[in-house]
């Protein structure tokens, strides 16, 4: 590389500052997903259990929409955590702040997805194998 190119390269401040704008995003849009998700698996649920009168069928479906849309609300809001923690001058205490903040939104992932499925992850095989079974 010449002088010329590296004089063209963007300064780690501005980088920075474009980094928090891109994180600053998808954290608006993982929140966004939440909402949306919560005022859709609503209107959802409001109009499926009005015709089929079966409340508790319909329930059950939407704290399944409601989880999913959860769910990816959250794994929007860890990216936009790992980038947030990328654009500052990483130190061990962001590090493990991002850490910690990176555990908890894993567990709720877990126990929303064990919620939704109504089993363990790692028995998502066994009960594909009983689904087929019954066919």
């Amino acid at each position: 590389m010449d002088i010329a190119a590296l004089s063209e390269l963007p300064s780690r401040a501005a980088v920075n500052l474009r980094l928090q704008q891109v994180s600053m995003t998808i954290e608006v849009a993982g929140v966004l997903v939440i909402v949306v998700a919560a005022a859709v698996a609503t209107l959802v649920f409001l109009g499926s259990g009005a015709l089929s009168r079966d409340w508790q069928g319909a329930l059950r479906r939407y704290r399944a929409n409601l989880g999913r849309g959860i769910l990816l609300g959250l794994e929007l809001l860890v990216a936009a955590d790992i980038i947030g923690t990328v654009a500052v001058t990483p130190s061990l205490e962001n590090l493990a702040v991002l850490g910690l903040i990176v555990m908890i939104r894993t567990f709720l992932s877990f126990s929303l997805e064990v919620e939704i499925e109504g089993r363990w992850p790692w028995r998502r095989a066994d009960a594909e194998t009983d689904k087929a079974a019954r066919l």
